[in-house]
């Protein structure tokens, strides 16, 4: 890096009129619809940075070329104009999904009858722990299905909202890729999805890619800081600092980050020993730059979606482990992406992740062989006392061999039922079946969270509940992802905790 020298007047004027045409978020985003608090506020910044008009605003007018409002624009005649057409679900990303809704497995007409603002308070808050149960939340956050209609004057929203708590939902798994698929088919023009798509970069390790779109996409940049940071990460290392400097001076940016972008642009800090204190509420910004300085932070007291970062290869084993093992938990990663990280290398210690490393590779060892007498009850065993038997499923129950040996074979059936690809053994009591409930005319994404949420009450010992949301899956025409979870939560116990 190199120090930026001193800047003139004039310089800085010029730079900070440049850097003052980012783009202002409409006024109805100013309250966060995420439910993710290390992203609501990631790269955005006071409302001073930028003009308060941006296309498509109602009642204001766009600025000309100084800077002023334009004049209002008045008929010349009483005539009437010519008609264009256009489609109106363009212009609503709500309908947009990066899957059909019939490979989804799921009705178009899904969020019928719903208040888009109800929608967007559901999708953000249903749990879905149980592996069946997030493999369809996945579908119904990226299908493509008919909006909702708009809701009333008593309870306002915007076209969008739906769509920004699906997004911002991927986001809280850490299904960053499915999240940026979303995002992408819906393209970056507005602030608030480019904001999201900047944030997703930054954890990739793929900024000069979010740099790329900010700077052609004039207006876009959401905040002083993403400005400041793209600028640097271009090579203009002098505007950055002219930048900083004006924002500081002019108090646009709070004196926490302006302290560690003054660490990231200035080379006299390098060989510093200062440790920088970070943040109660860590962004991917601010986590990027730590990085950048010389001071990166663990991941594992943040949101799940930080620790896609670990995964890059020029990590550690024991981080991309321990990163593949909790992404894999929350829904984000497949078990046959972590079951080849753990190929990866030999174990180099012994107990926690490492255990189970080395309890893999010799279970992959054993596989080829048939016998797996020794191999699979001490994997299993290990996997569930650390609350991973499901990972453990889902990684190698498909490849399982029938076993002679009594115990090999119990856990051979156990996983083997939990993946849906074998009946739950009869020793295992099965979920009550309830006769099916009355589905309603409408409003049936409201009806299909509300018997997820009921079905994750299972997790905390409740199947009576869970046996509710199951009743309601079938009726709803879900016969599948209602099996599966039934299984799955029959199963809980036996995986959960040694049976003896």
């Amino acid at each position: 890096m190199t120090k930026a020298g001193p800047c003139l007047t004039r310089t800085l004027a010029l730079c900070l009129t440049a850097a003052m045409t980012v783009q202002p978020f409409a006024a109805v985003a100013q309250q966060p619809l995420s439910a993710s608090d290390w992203l609501s506020g990631s790269v955005r910044g006071p409302q001073r940075e930028s003009s308060a008009w941006r296309p498509g605003d109602v009642g204001s007018r766009r600025p000309d070329r100084k800077g002023q409002p334009s004049k209002r624009a008045v008929a010349e005649s009483g005539a009437v104009g010519a008609v264009q057409v256009t489609r109106l679900d363009q212009t609503n990303p709500d309908h947009t999904g990066t899957q059909s809704a019939r490979r989804a497995g799921l009705p178009v007409d899904l969020w019928a009858g719903s208040d888009p603002v109800v929608l967007a308070q559901l999708v953000l808050s249903t749990p879905a722990r149980l592996p069946a149960m997030q493999n369809l939340m996945r579908r119904v956050l990226t299908a493509q299905l008919t909006p909702p209609q708009q809701s009333s004057a008593e309870s306002p929203s915007h076209p969008g909202q739906l769509f920004l708590a699906r997004a911002d939902r991927l986001l809280d798994m850490g299904a960053l890729q499915s999240a940026q698929g979303l995002l992408i088919a819906a393209g970056p023009g507005e602030p608030e999805i480019f904001r999201r798509m900047f944030d997703i970069a930054l954890l990739e390790g793929d900024e000069s890619r979010a740099c790329a779109i900010m700077d052609s996409t004039p207006g876009i940049a959401p905040s002083f800081a993403a400005r400041i940071f793209c600028l640097a990460q271009t090579g203009d290392w002098a505007a950055a600092a002219v930048s900083l400097h004006g924002a500081e001076a002019l108090g646009l940016i709070d004196e926490r980050r302006a302290i560690l972008l003054t660490h990231f642009l200035d080379d006299a800090f390098v060989d510093s020993d200062q440790l920088l204190d970070p943040s109660d509420r860590m962004t991917p910004i601010e986590f990027r730059i730590h990085e950048a300085i010389g001071q990166p932070l663990p991941t594992t007291s943040l949101p799940v979606a930080f620790a896609q970062s670990d995964l890059r290869i020029n990590n550690g084993f024991k981080a991309r482990v321990e990163a593949a093992e909790r992404l894999v938990r929350a829904g984000a990663l497949s078990p046959q992406q972590l079951r080849s990280i753990y190929a990866e290398q030999r174990p180099a210690a012994s107990g926690g992740v490492w255990e189970r490393a080395g309890v893999m590779r010799t279970l992959e060892a054993a596989l080829p062989t048939g016998d797996l007498s020794q191999a699979l009850p001490r994997a299993f065993d290990e996997f569930r006392t650390a609350g991973m038997a499901d990972l453990l499923a889902g990684m190698i129950a498909q490849e399982l061999p029938d076993s002679d040996d009594p115990e090999a074979a119990r856990i051979t059936a156990l996983l083997r039922a939990w993946q849906n690809i074998a009946p739950v053994p009869e020793d295992v009591e099965p979920l009550e079946t309830l006769p099916l409930p009355h589905v309603p005319e409408t409003a049936k994404g409201e009806a299909l969270l509300t018997a997820m949420t009921d079905i994750d009450a299972a997790v905390e010992g409740d199947p009576a509940r869970a046996a509710r949301g199951v009743a309601m899956l079938r009726a709803l025409g879900l016969t599948d992802d209602a099996d599966r979870a039934a299984a799955q939560i029959a199963l809980l116990p036996e995986l959960s905790e040694d049976p003896t």
